[in-house]
């Protein structure tokens, strides 16, 4: 219990009775015997969980938490969890005996999990940011953060450790660790330490103004939002039923009806709340024998995520978008010189090569600045064991994922979740199944968001850490095990319900439990759609965006893996940035699934062109791309790992041979520099001039050739 000796409440105590607790609590910590330590450890997650037993709402659990955190960390709790995190994690006497088990149970776990619940709590809570935070408390936050990305630990960041933990668990030399709770702390530190996807959009302006390029057109996360989602494409067997419905003279419920945001987006203005009807009759839709849809909206109902806050943009900077398309085209400086090189053969005749306006003597600044951003030091940390680092996270991920199959010789991620005693009644099993399947769910949660936030990371400070993580990705095989997740009934894995809300903290700490009954266990929760599933889902097809996208190689994966009619099931669920992450993995290898295919799916053509960004001389639909030869995709994937290698090496490797020594190749400072001469040499240099350079007959023809 967290009173003091006094036996007075919690809240009853001053701020300097809580710090005096919370010193002894620390003293406390230090103790040999294991039993007291996590005893102490177990108050000190009370305190941390917002001493609930005091409490009569769930705002007021929440309120002390943030205060206890706010006090734990001041007090430097976090530094002494570590020390006990860094002891559990190399006691080789647990882990040997956790080897030996037949089955291991949450009671292999107790003091890792106790440990990982704390630190989570003060990661989580200190990392949100909110309205009422007093200027100690965002002092508080901007320290934390630095001390958790810098390498104060060991030499490394605090998630190097966690890190750790999870290459340790996958090589099966630690199967008691709780992976739900490490990855779910290694995510939310990375979260914390290198920021979200709006501190990166706000990194990228900041970019882009120090090297003086033009500004971003639009800021992709608003542009999404605004998007609305369109109606799948019908399944075959849906074609089929109302095929032969239309045989027997029988017309459906409903006629036809075309994809509503899609064809509708042209006339709606996408600023304008969605209060119009979504469906419109076309009865030019009504015969088209391959395409045509029985409408699924009356089984389904469109996700719509909560209404985010108005535009901020002006009104008057809407004429900036093409009329109906919801994207500024791009193009890149390799377009622009393939169309000007085409253009000049076709109508003049001739090339120019490689020919650039700028002078092609490059002279560079010697040694390049590093700067220590905290992506850089993580880079740093995990650039020794990446690969490791990314097969564990992929063999969670599949382990974790609804498709995988139990097998005996896979990893068992169910340690931190199976109880010591398996379930007898009926309830109890439903209990543990409904346990195990959103155990499962976090997992894969988790991995997505930390794989995703890793590669726009490393893509913004420097494009070959992007790459080199991309790449140990394709080669661990994350393509096919990313498709084998979604080919499963995505509508059902996005509105499963394995949550039981009763149990929900702080709920179930406030409030009487209620009687779990079967029946209320089957009938889940009141959401219609479970948000966690579908964050999972985006944040995989982003991730799998990112790892194909300009890759001639990986997109041609896609297409022999059959990922086509994976994806076109994908569009059931209705929700706009998941079908748009959708249609952008469909547009980059269209050209490449024949004409038949573009045929029979031109619903599915139409929403592509409707809304995903396209580009210059963007003909994604035609077979025709001169780079997509496909006796280059192994060629590709060498010159690129074989950059990679040269770039790590250049600026990691301290031990470099010559070969990658950096080279002051700056015209001024080389000629600039004091160089110790022999004695001798103003003796004979003039002698050495005349006979090494000037008396050599310089052969221009030959030099002009070579050019």
């Amino acid at each position: 219990a967290a009173s003091s000796s006094s036996g007075r409440r919690w809240m009853e105590l001053s701020m300097e009775e809580q710090r005096a607790y919370v010193m002894r609590l620390l003293d406390a910590l230090e103790v040999t015997d294991r039993d007291k330590r996590l005893k102490v450890a177990r108050a000190i997650l009370y305190l941390a969980q917002g001493v609930f037993d005091e409490c009569d709402t769930e705002t007021d659990v929440l309120y002390w938490s943030r205060h206890n955190v706010f006090l734990l960390y001041d007090m430097g709790i976090f530094t002494a969890l570590l020390e006990l995190l860094s002891m559990e994690i190399d006691n080789n006497q647990a882990c040997s005996s956790a080897v030996r088990k037949p089955a291991i149970s949450l009671a292999d776990s107790t003091e890792l999990r106790v440990l990982l619940s704390i630190m989570y709590l003060m990661v989580e809570t200190i990392r949100v940011e909110m309205e009422g935070d007093s200027p100690e408390r965002k002092a508080a936050r901007e320290a934390f953060k630095t001390e958790l990305g810098s390498p104060l630990y060991n030499g490394e960041p605090f998630a190097l450790l966690l890190f750790t933990m999870v290459t340790k668990f996958c090589s099966m030399n630690a199967p008691h660790f709780p992976m739900k709770k490490v990855l779910l702390l290694l995510w939310k530190t990375i979260l914390f330490t290198l920021g979200g996807f709006e501190e990166l959009q706000e990194m990228k302006v900041r970019m882009r103004e120090l090297l003086s390029l033009p500004p971003l057109p639009e800021d992709s996360i608003k542009v999404v939002r605004n998007m609305r989602a369109a109606s799948p494409p019908a399944s075959a067997m849906e074609l089929i039923e109302q095929q032969q419905q239309q045989k027997r003279g029988r017309r459906s419920r409903r006629p036809l009806v075309k994809q509503d945001s899609l064809d509708t987006y042209n006339e709606r203005d996408p600023f304008k709340n969605d209060d119009a009807r979504d469906e419109e009759d076309d009865p030019e839709d009504v015969d088209s024998g391959i395409e045509g849809e029985v409408d699924p909206l009356d089984r389904d109902v469109i996700i719509q995520p909560p209404p985010p806050p108005p535009p901020l943009r002006p009104p008057t900077e809407r004429v900036s978008f093409p009329k109906g398309l919801p994207w500024a085209p791009k193009v890149r400086e390799k377009d622009i010189e393939h169309f000007l090189e085409t253009s000049r053969n076709k109508f003049i005749g001739f090339t120019l090569g490689n020919c650039q306006s700028e002078s092609p003597l490059l002279i560079g600044q010697g040694e390049e600045e590093v700067e220590e951003t905290p992506a850089e030091i993580l880079y740093l940390g995990m650039l020794p064991s990446l690969s490791q680092y990314v097969i564990a996270l992929l063999k969670l991920l599949l382990a974790a994922a609804p498709t995988s199959k139990a097998k005996t010789d896979s990893i068992n991620i169910l340690a931190d979740v199976l109880p010591e005693e398996m379930p007898i009644t009926v309830l109890q099993s439903m209990k543990l199944g409904i346990d195990v399947n959103r155990h499962k769910e976090i997992i894969v949660k988790a991995i997505a968001a930390l794989l995703l936030l890793l590669l726009k990371h490393f893509k913004l400070n420097h494009i070959y850490q992007f790459e080199y993580v991309a790449q140990h990705l394709v080669f661990a095989n994350c393509i096919p095990l990313i498709l084998k997740f979604f080919n499963q009934n995505i509508m059902s894995y996005i509105s499963a319900k394995n949550s039981i809300c009763a149990l929900d903290f702080p709920h179930c700490v406030v409030h009487e439990m209620p009687e779990l009954t079967a029946e209320s266990l089957e009938a889940g929760d009141s959401n219609q759609f479970c948000w966690r599933n579908l964050f999972s889902c985006i944040n995989l097809l982003r991730i799998l965006n990112k790892i194909t996208k300009w890759k001639h190689s990986r997109t041609m994966m896609l297409v022999v893996f059959k990922s086509a009619p994976i994806l076109k099931r994908a569009l059931k669920v209705k929700q706009a940035m998941m079908q748009l992450y959708v249609l952008k993995l469909l547009k980059i290898q269209t050209k490449y699934l024949g004409r038949q295919w573009r045929k029979s799916n031109m619903k599915t053509m139409s929403a592509i062109y409707q809304k995903v960004r396209h580009r210059l001389n963007d003909d994604w639909a035609y077979g025709n791309d001169i780079d997509a030869r496909p006796w280059d995709f192994q060629a590709e994937e060498c010159a690129l790992r074989e950059s990679i290698e040269k770039f790590n090496m250049r600026r990691y490797d301290k031990n470099q041979n010559s070969e990658f020594t950096p080279v002051d190749n700056c015209l001024q400072s080389v000629l600039g520099q004091r160089v110790d001469l022999p004695e001798d040499f103003h003796y004979s240099y003039e002698m050495w001039l005349e006979r090494e350079v000037f008396s050599q007959p310089i052969q221009w023809e030959g030099l002009l050739q070579a050019q």
